[in-house]
């Protein structure tokens, strides 16, 4: 487990059992792991918390992957969250670069590698920390210029 502030990773998919196996997976991080079984469900988690990554399934019933990702980026609040689908079809370039257009950073394609899963999800993590440190910075900077 490392020695930082653990930031919050939503996993978004209609299978309750992909999304046990994506926090066996992810769990070593030591981020906080959140599971929506829905895309309504991710925006009501989206809604009351803020998130560094989202890993979702591309296909899910009520909303899409690419709908919710809409959703997501719309949102001010959202624009450093890290979109990774996973998808267990196979995209064509179209499909991928559908998802890029709607703020994907990445795709998994299934049968997903752990060490692979953990290592995006932990850059994206990471990265999320640091610009959230920039900014907190920033306004440190602002507040000493400004005094």
């Amino acid at each position: 487990m490392n020695t930082h502030e653990p930031v919050n990773i939503l996993m978004v998919d209609d299978q309750p059992g992909k999304l046990l196996s994506y926090e066996a997976i992810l769990s070593p991080l030591g981020e906080t792991l959140m599971k929506a079984n829905s895309g309504r469900e991710a925006l009501e988690h989206l809604l009351k918390t803020e998130v560094a990554v989202v890993l979702m399934d591309v296909s899910m019933p009520d909303i899409d992957g690419f709908q919710l990702a809409d959703m997501i980026r719309e949102h001010p609040r959202f624009q450093k969250t890290a979109i990774i689908f996973i998808s267990a079809v196979h995209l064509t370039d179209v499909d991928r670069m559908k998802g890029y257009e709607r703020g994907a950073v990445d795709y998994i394609s299934v049968p997903v590698i752990p060490e692979l899963l953990r290592a995006k999800v932990s850059v994206f993590a990471e990265l999320y920390r640091k610009s959230e440190q920039l900014e907190r910075l920033n306004r440190e900077l602002e507040q000493r210029v400004a005094a």
